[in-house]
């Protein structure tokens, strides 16, 4: 790292020096990262950023942490709870393994508190940026005419160039969980879908229902394209979707949707517009029927190794403009990975509705 060009993040208006101290071996084997107050530290702000409260004994402030997330401020061995105790002059009481509630920090002065509270804070921030995404905003695509275009798709796609490097029937989505996605979240308890969901009803008042006009948007699946450079040596291969009326309507409300939830902090900003597409083949299907494609080059450390490619030239070539069908779009959902509803398709834990 250039020391006199460190990295930077904000957290909740606040800028940061990101600083690697040393290595830790947690059960990911992930490196513990110390992130250090910088220019916009508690010494040279206003300590009102903070809720601290006095008490009997000094001052206490309380965190939310959702549990998965304890180990973190703990450590190996309880390391780190230990040395940010000793370091800011503080006690962490923290619940046990499983149990949801806060971390309390007491402390005999206020500043003490504050730092404490500043370092769990990125603590925290740095290691749910490493957790597997556990939710994503989605629109269904698995109406059955869809499904029935796409099943056909495939049994072509199988006849005409299952003799290509790598084509096998592996390969293609679940008919029943063809989907659109706008973005992927790190939601680890209750409250924090909860807070997905208000945050979904908030953009229905605020820009949605203005857009779609309280009707579901008609879109046409047509045409497929591949993610990366060299179509003979492919990962993955989605469908494009358009708004029937040549709008960009549906574009509009993704775009804006994303937007909010990124502000909010439920979601890491994957692109610079949401690219929206309908995957169709992917060769993480080859081993996990029901892996799901983080949206960029966030995705998890394992998802990329031992995957193998498929020559997609051919089915380029006969399938460019294959016709999967016309679809109204009435709602967007909260949905769930690696989970299945009545209908195959995924678990809606929250949903926006186009239609008043």
């Amino acid at each position: 790292m250039d020391v006199l060009r460190p990295t930077l993040i904000r957290i909740g208006g606040r800028v940061y020096r990101k600083t690697l101290i040393q290595e830790q071996t947690y059960q990911q084997e992930e490196e513990e990262e110390e992130l250090c107050a910088g220019p916009g530290d508690c010494a040279d702000e206003p300590c009102d950023a903070f809720v601290v409260e006095e008490t009997e004994k000094g001052f206490q402030c309380r965190v939310e942490v959702p549990s998965p997330l304890y180990k973190y401020i703990i450590g190996k061995k309880g390391e780190t709870k230990k040395r940010l105790e000793t370091e800011t002059r503080t006690s962490i009481s923290i619940p046990k393994p499983g149990v949801e509630g806060e971390i309390v920090i007491t402390g005999q002065h206020r500043s003490g508190v504050i730092s404490a509270q500043t370092r769990v804070d990125v603590l925290l921030d740095s290691f749910r940026k490493k957790q597997p995404f556990t939710h994503f905003l989605s629109f269904a695509l698995n109406q059955p005419a869809i499904q029935e275009k796409f099943l056909q798709f495939k049994e072509e796609v199988l006849e005409k160039c299952s003799k290509d490097h790598g084509v096998s029937s592996s390969l293609f989505q679940n008919p029943a969980k063809l989907h659109l996605t706008l973005g992927t979240l790190v939601l680890l308890n209750e409250q924090e879908i909860q807070k997905a969901r208000d945050l979904l009803q908030r953009c229905k008042e605020d820009f949605v229902d203005q857009i779609a006009g309280g009707k579901p948007l008609t879109v046409e699946v047509a045409g497929v394209e591949y993610m990366n450079d060299d179509p003979a040596m492919m990962d993955v291969l989605y469908a494009k979707v358009h708004m029937k009326d040549g709008s960009d309507r549906l574009q509009a409300i993704a775009g804006q949707l994303v937007e909010r939830f990124v502000a909010s902090g439920l979601m890491l900003k994957e692109w610079d517009r949401v690219k929206l597409h309908a995957t169709v083949m992917n060769t993480l299907f080859r081993k996990d029927p029901s892996a799901e494609e983080r949206n960029a080059t966030m995705t998890g450390k394992a998802s990329f190794k031992e995957r193998e490619s498929f020559n997609g030239r051919n089915i380029l070539q006969l399938f460019e403009n294959f016709y999967f069908g016309e679809v109204q779009l009435d709602s967007v959902r909260l949905s769930q990975r690696f989970s299945s509803d009545a209908s195959g398709y995924y678990t809606t834990c929250g949903q926006l509705s186009f239609c008043s």
